[in-house]
């Protein structure tokens, strides 16, 4: 992830209605140059949506977001997460991946201080609701946790993303502000990206 983070620094968390949905918008935003999307246990069907995503673009990592507990974490191994995200703390889901010799990277989220520290000890965490605190809270958070790799995600759109990069974080998750507008205005969403990637390079 942090590979594909230093080319293009976002995250697609494709929270949609069903699992040819979400193929859907996968594979479009693959189309652009994303090289990470999250899928979320929230759609129905999504095994097979990783599934398929897993098989026709290998080149791409394809997660599973909103695994809360053990058993949707082990369905998502076995049809081929390659890293797994919860908006919480899930330390039995953290073992359960330690036990089963998986090694699928899990990114625990959390709001507050400790929180956000303690899912940073496991790597890459999730700071979420993101929008309540703004990048501001982001750049706080990284004042006392400056090894913290983090990567706010919750109610921000494609237009806030750079404010986020600005204030430290890692990569950048973007929801449905981000589908409905590659629903809406898909030549937007390609200059947005071209915008973030040539800010990468610069």
């Amino acid at each position: 992830m942090r590979e594909a983070w230093r080319v293009l620094p976002v995250l697609p968390v494709l929270r949609v209605a069903d699992a040819a949905s979400a193929v859907t918008d996968a594979e479009r935003l693959i189309g652009l140059g994303v090289g990470v999307v999250e899928l979320t246990a929230t759609t129905p069907g999504w095994p097979e949506a990783v599934g398929t995503l897993r098989r026709d673009h290998p080149q791409v990592l394809v997660g599973l977001g909103t695994v809360r507990d053990p058993e949707a974490a082990r369905r998502a191994v076995d049809a081929g997460a390659q890293f797994l995200v919860s908006p919480h703390l899930v330390p039995e889901v953290r073992a359960a991946l330690g036990g089963d010799g998986s090694e699928v990277p899990l990114v625990e989220g959390g709001f507050t201080p400790t929180e956000v520290a303690t899912a940073a000890s496991g790597g890459l965490a999730k700071l979420f609701p993101a929008h309540v605190g703004g990048p501001a809270y982001l750049h706080t958070l990284l004042a006392v946790l400056p090894d913290a790799e983090l990567v706010p995600t919750g109610g921000i759109g494609p237009d806030d993303v750079e404010a986020w990069l600005d204030a430290g974080a890692v990569a950048v998750g973007v929801g449905s502000a981000l589908t409905e507008r590659l629903a809406r205005d898909p030549g937007a969403v390609t200059d947005w990206l071209e915008t973030l990637r040539e800010r990468s390079a610069s």
